[in-house]
C-alpha cells in the first residue's frame, strides 16, 4: 500500500473505532437522516454528535448535503466496501501464513516418521 492508501486506512479504521460512529453508520447506510434526527438517538449533546458525523465525513464514510436548513447525512457504500476489501486482504495474508505453518508441520511430521 502507498502512503496515501495507509493514511486513508488509518482514517477509515479510526472513524469506525468508536461505537457511536459505527451506530451512526448503520443508520445512514439504511437511509438518509438529518444530523438533528441522528442526535436524538444518543444521550449526548448535538455538538458531540456533529463531531462524530464530521469524523465519518472526513474519512469519506458519510456524505452530507444541505436541504433547506437541514444537514442530511447518508452513508457511502463504496467507502464501506473499501474497508471490507482491506479486511479481506488481511485475512488472505493470515490464511496464507496458516497454510504455510500447516505445510511445515506436515513436512516435519513426515521427516520424523
Amino acid at each position: 500500500m502507498s502512503g496515501d492508501d495507509e493514511d486513508r486506512a488509518d482514517a477509515l479504521f479510526h472513524a469506525l473505532s468508536d461505537r457511536t460512529r459505527r451506530d451512526i453508520m448503520r443508520r445512514v447506510l439504511a437511509g438518509e437522516h438529518s444530523v438533528s434526527a441522528l442526535a436524538a438517538n444518543y444521550d449526548m449533546s448535538f455538538a458531540a454528535v456533529q463531531k462524530h458525523v464530521a469524523v465519518l465525513e472526513k474519512a469519506g464514510l458519510l456524505v452530507k448535503r444541505r436541504s433547506g436548513r437541514k444537514q442530511l447525512a447518508s452513508g457511502d457504500v463504496a467507502a464501506v466496501r473499501s474497508v471490507a476489501s482491506m479486511l479481506t486482504e488481511m485475512e488472505q495474508l493470515w490464511r496464507g501464513r496458516i497454510a504455510r505453518i500447516d505445510e511445515l508441520i506436515a513436512s516435519e511430521s513426515s521427516e520424523e516418521g
